[in-house]
């Protein structure tokens, strides 16, 4: 890289830092909260009862996730290294609230992904591509906001985008430092695995890699097989530990075939559904912004070889289709694309500039700005309801703060969603998963409803009223 590539990143790092930092203070109940809260409980715990990693905890004691009884709380999901992160540095250096590390800690490792793909792009095609590609990944809503949430999906990435690095520097030529390349990237490799376990999906590309330095000698040579043999391994041992607490592990085989409704469970595995809400609604129009997809084709039918770069695209294609259902239902399932999005709309935006007429660079850059501009546009417009939050979901949190005590377990009737129980600094049940009475037996002490029916019928029953409004009321079991 030479002195204008660093000005250039380092522009564009700033820029995307800043970007990052849009309304990093707000409560956690922006979009997606309930799984931004579960995260951030998990970290929440560590800080109040320590950095006991094998036995995370979240504030959700009910069946809700699991089908099964969890009254210790159990987080056994991904291996908590993310949570883990963010509540040490709250815990070392207080300025900053827990939630704002969180996100801090987000936002860094969104960085590390920016300045890998500027670096491999530009080894791989031209300045003119690798500028782009980083931009695009630093200044679209979609990727701004994706990048700073309470999710283990960016620093999932930042840490598979440093493998892939590493390992291409491994298979460009022989040199001295060959072994601290592949250590380096089995490492990160690890890591990220155990903090996401679908990044292995990019393990298409660490495969290529291997293949374009050992060549034919790939399949017959041992340090192959061990670095994938090694990878795996920390995150077998964890998949196969947390099934001695199954009422931590959420039921998760619908992510594969089915979407939650209103009418519950309903298959979109290959079904037109699917291609729509993925290619159309997803990364279309919400995350390229109608425009920029036809960058995004032309990147992909560019003359250049870029075989790595198709490694990467099989890797995202593959883990759209077999992660159908969650991919649909859940937005930020698609953090993990975004490289590639970035990568080959980079490049294709690069397809306008390679003819060398002075009239068609000109017709060019006024062309590509005026898409990038309306495509950014287009996605903000969408995205920026991201940032926002319910007043009256906070407001109603402080009120059970202040009426209960911190040891108190409060049933929350928010259809299994954790935030209230965030925000109120309680632990409970996000649902009205039994009857009161049965709640009252497990140790519930509050119920906390906006249901008219509910309150009727809890009034009906005598239950004591500890707080009531127009929004919601409070009743003690």
């Amino acid at each position: 890289m030479k002195r204008l590539d660093f000005l250039l990143l380092t522009f564009i790092l700033i820029v995307s830092f800043l970007l990052r930092l849009y309304k990093i203070n707000i409560p956690l109940a922006d979009f997606h909260s309930w799984r931004q809260v579960d995260t951030a409980a998990v970290a929440r715990n560590f800080v109040k009862d320590g950095f006991d990693l094998f036995h995370p905890k979240y504030d959700d004691l009910s069946n809700v996730q699991s089908g099964k009884d969890n009254p210790q709380g159990y987080r056994m999901v991904e291996f908590p290294i993310y949570n883990a992160l963010f509540a040490y540095f709250y815990k070392t250096f207080p300025i900053f609230s827990l939630e704002v590390w969180g996100r801090l800690v987000s936002i860094f490792f969104s960085l590390i992904i920016i300045a890998i793909i500027y670096y491999l792009v530009l080894k791989e095609v031209n300045r003119l591509s690798a500028f782009f590609s980083a931009f695009i990944y630093a200044v679209f809503p979609f990727f701004v906001f994706f990048s700073r949430v309470v999710l283990p999906e960016t620093t999932a990435l930042g840490f598979i985008m440093p493998s892939i690095f590493f390992l291409y520097l491994f298979s460009r030529k022989y040199s001295i430092l060959d072994t601290l390349y592949y250590i380096l990237s089995l490492l990160c490799s690890i890591i990220a695995l155990l903090i996401k376990p679908t990044v292995i999906f990019y393990s298409i590309p660490l495969f290529y890699l291997f293949s374009i330095k050992l060549k034919k000698k790939t399949l017959k040579n041992p340090f192959f097989y061990l670095y994938f043999l090694i990878s795996l391994i920390p995150l077998i041992l964890w998949r196969l530990y947390i099934k001695n607490y199954p009422q931590g592990i959420p039921v998760s085989e619908w992510l594969l075939t089915s979407v939650n409704t209103a009418s519950g469970l309903q298959k979109i595995f290959f079904r037109p559904a699917f291609f729509r809400w993925i290619f159309f609604e997803r990364i279309n129009n919400l995350i390229l912004g109608g425009y920029l997809t036809v960058f995004f084709i032309l990147g992909i039918i560019s003359k250049q070889k870029r075989f790595f770069f198709f490694s990467l695209l099989l890797s995202s294609i593959f883990y759209l289709l077999i992660f159908q259902g969650g991919n649909v239902q859940h937005e930020y399932y698609q953090t993990l694309i975004l490289p590639t999005l970035a990568i080959f709309t980079g490049i294709g935006i690069n397809f306008l500039f390679e003819k060398k007429s002075v009239i068609y660079h000109l017709l060019s850059i006024i062309l590509a700005l005026a898409l990038f501009v309306l495509s950014w546009s287009f996605s903000f417009y969408q995205i920026k309801n991201y940032y926002s939050y319910s007043t009256n979901l906070v407001q109603m949190a402080k009120i059970i703060n202040s009426l209960t005590d911190k040891e108190d377990k409060v049933v929350t009737d928010r259809q299994g969603d954790t935030t209230l129980l965030y925000l109120s600094e309680r632990r409970g049940a996000p649902s009205i998963y039994k009857d009161p009475e049965e709640l009252k037996k497990l140790g519930y002490k509050y119920l906390v409803t906006d249901n008219l029916e509910m309150i009727g019928r809890m009034e009906t029953s005598f239950k004591p009223v500890v707080f009531s409004n127009d929004k919601f009321s409070i009743f003690a079991l």
